[in-house]
């Protein structure tokens, strides 16, 4: 069964990496992240050579059923989501 790691987890693996105290590693993951935030709500794209790119996709309005009576068309309104395309590095070190 896959491991699931933590932001916790990974701020840990981080400062070991580098040699830092972990109270380090937990800023230098927090700092990426709150970048990365930054720059989505900005609407600009995050992109990581080898590992893939954030960015922000839009969803039209559209119409759907309503699931509590089927027979009602209800609308569902359009709306911002953030997504990530995994790159060619982190899709080839996942194959191995």
């Amino acid at each position: 069964m896959a491991q699931t790691v933590r932001k916790a987890d990974l701020a840990e693996a981080v400062a070991t990496a580098l040699g830092i105290t972990k109270k380090r590693g937990e800023q230098a993951v927090e700092a990426v992240l709150q970048c990365i935030e930054s720059t989505l709500q900005a609407g600009g794209k995050v992109q990581l050579s080898g590992f893939g790119s954030f960015e922000v996709r839009s969803r039209g309005q559209r119409k759907a059923r309503n699931p509590r009576s089927p027979h009602e068309e209800i609308i569902i309104p359009a709306s911002k989501a953030p997504a990530f395309k995994a790159g060619k590095g982190l899709k080839d070190a996942v194959q191995r």
